[in-house]
Parts: C-alpha cells; structure tokens; sequence
C-alpha cells in the first residue's frame, strides 16, 4: 500500500457551479492507483448530479399506459397498450409469474442444419434423389419433415 506523503490534500474549483471542493490526498491516492492523471473538474455533488442525469437519459422510458393489475387490483403503468384479452400485471406480480414459470422448453422444431434435417441429403448438390437445386429431397420427404411439427 502507498503512503500518503507524497499526496496533500488540494482545493479545486468546480467548472460547474464554481464552488470549492477538496481533492483529498487519499483521492489523489486513488486516482493514482486507477492509473488517473487529470484530477476532477467537478465538485461530488456536480459529479453525482452529472452521473444521475446521464443514467436516465440514456434509455427512453416511451410511452406509458394506465393499468389495473390483474392480480392484485393496483393500479400501474405498463409500456404497452393493455388489450383486454391478456392479463396485465403490475411489476411485483409479474415477478411473481415469471418465478412460477416453468423454464422455457425447445417448442420441438427442428433446427436446420446440413447434418440431419435433410435425411440423406448430407450436401446442397442435385444428387440426394430430389429433384430441386437445394438437395432437399422429394415431395414426400418434404411432407414427412413438415409432418413431424
């Protein structure tokens, strides 16, 4: 660990509200450990105040909409329009659901790849019997893949 010596606590000007502000010696310490050489331009409050504005100005919140929680009654806004055939949950409730959730499982669908999802047709060639460009096959190999979903 470094000594504090070679640092002694600085007054700074903030470039943003004018005030003063001490750049302590275990500051300077830090900023030095971090590999920082310019030291800061704001005071702490401009800085946080400076970190909060950009934190939510980066994700637009879009337009909200008024809703009922169908599960507990609270009234909530949600970032879609509610329709009346779906349930709309507030953000705890939908918490709630999503835990109760099972895990998503695969829906089944082959996914398609040269390896298996076209029998024997192992190449994109015109020689796996069929009689398209692709290789796929014939129509009755095409029906029992679309058989199969």
């Amino acid at each position: 660990m470094m000594s504090l010596e070679p640092y002694q606590d600085r007054v700074l000007t903030c470039r943003d509200c004018g005030r003063e502000f001490t750049f302590s010696a275990g500051e300077q310490e830090f900023y030095a450990s971090k590999g920082l050489t310019n030291e800061p331009g704001r005071c702490p409050d401009c800085r946080a105040a400076r970190r909060n504005s950009h934190s939510s100005s980066t994700r637009p919140r879009g337009e909200q909409y008024e809703a009922i929680c169908s599960s507990c009654g609270r009234q909530t806004t949600v970032p879609f329009m509610p329709r009346e055939d779906r349930p709309v949950y507030c953000s705890d409730c939908f918490q709630e659901q999503r835990a109760a959730r099972p895990p998503r499982q695969d829906s089944g669908r082959q996914s398609y790849d040269n390896s298996s999802s076209y029998g024997n047709n192992s190449s994109y060639g015109n020689g796996g019997g069929g009689s398209n460009s692709r290789g796929r096959g014939g129509r009755g190999e095409r029906r029992e893949r679309y058989d199969r979903w």
